[in-house]
Parts: C-alpha cells; sequence; structure tokens
C-alpha cells in the first residue's frame, strides 16, 4: 500500500499507466477515490431520465461507470470554477472549511454555493439513503448525486436513516394554556377534563390551547380557534 507502505493492498489506481495500490480503509489518509456506480447502473438507463445527472462527462477522470478506483493524482476533480469565500463554514458541521476546493473541501455542483467537508458529506450520504440524498442548501439532487457518486462519496440503496427523537414531538399533545391572561388557580400546564378549566386546543392548528374561562367559552362551546389562525 503507497499510503502506509505494509503488504495486502488489493485496491489498484485505475490512472492510466499508474501502479499505485492502497488498502481500503488508508484511502482517506491518501487522497484516494474509489465510486461505486456498478450499484447504480439499473438507474441509468431509460425510463429512468431523472438520473441524467449521473451523467459525468464534465468531470476528468477515465472511466465514468465502472467501479474504479484512483490514487490521489490521478482521482476525479470537481471542475467547477468557483472558490470559497474568507471564513466559509460547512454547511454540516458549520466549522470552516479549507480556502480553496479539493478533495476535503467539496461544493455542490448546481448551486455552487454549498461547501462541505468530504467526512461530512459521506455521514450525510449514509443517513440519507439514495432517495434522500440532496444539496444541504438548495435541494438539488440530479446533478448533485451525479457529482457525489463520481467523487467517491458512497451513497446506501435504502430510505433515509432519521434519529426517531427527531419526530418525537409530532406524538405529543399541546398541553399549555396560551392565553394573554391565565386564570387557573393552579398555572398555564394544568387542566381539567371538563368545566372552567378544561382545556381546548386550537381547531385549526393544534398548536395553541386555552382553558374555557381564560377566554370566556361556556360549556356549550365545542371547539375554539386561536388569533394566530
Amino acid at each position: 500500500c503507497f499510503v502506509c507502505l505494509q503488504r495486502g493492498a488489493t485496491i489498484y489506481c485505475q490512472g492510466t499507466g499508474c501502479v499505485r495500490r492502497f488498502h481500503l480503509p488508508c484511502a482517506a489518509a491518501g487522497g484516494c477515490v474509489t465510486q461505486y456506480f456498478n450499484e447504480y447502473r439499473y438507474l441509468l438507463s431509460p425510463p429512468h431520465h431523472h438520473w441524467e445527472g449521473l451523467s459525468t462527462s464534465h468531470l476528468t477522470q477515465p472511466s465514468p461507470l465502472a467501479h474504479s478506483s484512483f490514487c490521489w493524482q490521478h482521482r476525479p476533480e470537481q471542475s467547477v470554477a468557483v472558490a470559497p469565500e474568507a471564513n466559509t463554514i460547512c454547511l454540516i458541521c458549520l466549522d470552516p472549511v479549507e480556502d480553496r476546493r479539493g478533495y476535503s473541501t467539496m461544493v455542490c455542483p448546481a448551486c455552487r454555493h454549498a461547501w462541505f467537508h468530504r467526512g461530512c458529506i459521506q455521514e450525510q450520504a449514509a443517513r440519507s439513503g439514495i432517495s434522500g440524498f440532496q444539496c444541504p442548501l438548495c435541494r438539488d439532487r440530479d446533478q448533485f448525486r451525479g457529482e457525489m457518486l463520481t467523487l467517491g462519496i458512497r451513497v446506501p440503496q435504502r430510505l433515509p436513516e432519521w434519529d426517531p427523537d427527531d419526530f418525537a414531538s409530532l406524538n405529543q399533545r399541546h398541553g399549555r394554556c396560551d392565553a394573554s391572561q391565565c386564570h387557573c388557580p393552579r398555572g398555564r400546564e394544568q387542566a381539567e377534563e371538563e368545566g372552567p378549566w378544561q382545556l381546548l386546543l386550537c381547531c385549526s392548528c393544534a398548536a395553541e390551547g386555552t382553558h374555557r374561562s381564560c377566554s370566556h367559552l361556556d360549556n356549550s362551546t365545542a371547539s375554539w380557534e386561536c388569533h394566530s389562525c
């Protein structure tokens, strides 16, 4: 392996005339790229026209559709003529990126304004899956995914894998009186099953609530709508 200088390297650089080999775990340290286009070949033929973004003719690389690997000297490079401005941050981790486009600092080819670290976009790809992988800024999918695959970002073929805690609030019912003046002696967070301190939620948004007494609603009132709605 030209990176760690140990034996057992089975990955060959496919650059013309190149004899370098490396281990897959050493690829990042050596600035190497392995493409995984073979996993998506069936998406490149009709009628999947929305995958035309996987065309890689705009990149300098020998074999656009092969499961190919390249060393730092022969790896594909982004061809967009842009560079990050001073103090540009990664849109994913919010840490600064390098002052120029390269192996570790990448840009969305569609909007040319979304900058991110290679490691950060690889983590996002692993969580998003091929169906949810897109530019974190402009939301472009076809051109963005095609370029990221070409540059060696591996995107698993599965649905997005989100943290269940991200949606925990969707299962929680609003339980607070939001009237400008709450008169409940036990406070805004308290509610009863019926009577003046029964909590009614907005019939339109269900994101605000009021005690009957706090909004002067009698027991015959079945619904209530907040001021926002």
